[in-house]
């Protein structure tokens, strides 16, 4: 399992994880790593929280809360913004099907991206900021804001069909079992339930609920998911828990 940890921990960051850590597990094994998302998303989410709170007696929140958010997207590489802008410019075309895969593949940003892009990102700073004004608790805020969506994006995968022949996103979409959607979701409810309980549990349940409606419309727009919408649902996760907290 922890070899499992390691590189899923690899593969979604762009932390320096020891190859011999993850050595030995093919690429097409990467699917068990699902049940592990929350525990990638804790460990991202903790380091981004250290920054936050590191800074914000030196720089105020609402720099702080900026620092934060650059922090996860250096953390991740852009890895899901990036999935989040190519899914905005496909799905906001009002293309046919195909043309819509299509203008996601490629690597240029459109103006639905970029508005995608800063939508999410002003809504995360503000948002955070303002947690931080009302004197919630930040550090199991901004842990658990990295855990939501990477335990919520498992029904993105399960019973789900890839929108396209190849891709990254192939590794998850359609090759996760029952028992693995669960053990996903439980994690991602027991860590809130621990750090969180009471608001955190109701906004983990709202945050589920929204991205399985997002993961609907998106299903029935493309008719499948792509790595591209994953990334997008673990994005809108994070934002949607944030306001669900206010």
């Amino acid at each position: 399992m922890l070899r499992t940890f390691f590189a899923t921990l690899a593969f979604m960051s762009r932390l320096p994880v020891p190859y011999r850590w993850s050595q030995g597990l093919e690429v097409d094994q990467y699917s068990r790593g699902i049940v592990v998302f929350p525990w990638v998303g804790m460990v991202l989410g903790a380091i981004a929280a250290a920054v936050f709170v590191l800074l914000a007696p030196w720089c105020g929140t609402p720099l702080a809360a900026l620092f934060y958010v650059l922090a996860l997207a250096l953390l991740t590489g852009g890895f899901h913004l990036d999935g989040l802008a190519d899914t905005c410019d496909g799905l906001f075309s009002a293309r046919t099907r195909e043309k819509m895969l299509d203008i996601m593949r490629d690597s240029r940003l459109g103006t639905h991206g970029g508005l995608g892009l800063i939508f999410v990102l002003v809504a995360k700073v503000l948002v955070v900021n303002e947690l931080a004004v009302r004197g919630v608790s930040m550090w199991p805020v901004l842990i658990l804001a990295s855990v939501v969506g990477r335990s919520a994006v498992v029904l993105l995968m399960y019973r789900q069909r890839y929108a396209r022949d190849n891709g990254l996103g192939n590794i998850f979409i359609g090759k996760i079992s029952l028992s693995q959607t669960v053990i996903t979701l439980l994690t991602g409810a027991v860590l809130f339930f621990l750090l969180l309980p009471g608001a955190g549990l109701l906004a983990w349940f709202i945050t589920t609920l929204a991205i399985a409606l997002i993961g609907h419309a998106i299903r029935r727009t493309l008719r499948g998911q792509t790595g591209d919408t994953l990334g997008a649902a673990i994005e809108l996760g994070e934002v949607i828990f944030l306001l669900a907290l206010l």
